[in-house]
């Protein structure tokens, strides 16, 4: 069993700063401070924050379905604004999962704005099928994470817009 879920968000900045943001280590450290009802952590096992970066989530208790697991930078593109990470242990895996990935996708929308496109690719063993249903809390969580996301960039918009 396999499928593919997809959310978008206008964040009403700049595609430049949108990257800033995703395509940084910086937004894994937003996550771990400013979702703590979803995060208890979130850390850095190893690399700086290209491809072949690892890092560990840990979720609050009930929230998401899996407690923690360990995801891999395996795409970075810079030029596309595309970011892929993909479970390697943990988590999912120990759902039935065979495959994991997520992928952000910061879109150009005019001068001063940009879409991000967020979305869940997963691979689910048969007799792990009904564990399917997990993947929209999944996605439901990543609309949140893209929501922080909005607030936080546009929050700093306005605080260099102020000075």
């Amino acid at each position: 069993m396999s499928g593919h879920l997809e959310h978008e968000l206008e964040l009403g900045v700049p595609v430049t700063e949108a990257w800033d943001l995703f395509g940084s280590l910086q937004f894994g450290e937003l996550l771990g401070k400013d979702m703590p009802s979803l995060f208890q952590k979130v850390e850095v096992v190893e690399g700086d924050g290209g491809v072949g970066t690892v890092l560990k989530l840990t979720f609050v208790p009930g929230t998401l379905g899996p407690t923690s697991y360990k995801e891999k930078f395996t795409k970075v593109d810079k030029e596309n604004r595309i970011k892929e990470t993909e479970v390697i242990e943990g988590g999912y895996l120990e759902l039935g999962f065979t495959l994991f990935r997520v992928r952000f996708h910061i879109i150009e929308k005019g001068e001063d704005s940009s879409i991000l496109k967020s979305s869940v690719e997963y691979q689910l063993k048969q007799e792990a099928s009904e564990n399917g249903s997990i993947v929209s809390n999944a996605i439901q969580a990543l609309a949140s994470i893209a929501q922080v996301a909005k607030l936080h960039l546009n929050k700093n918009k306005l605080a260099s817009q102020e000075k």
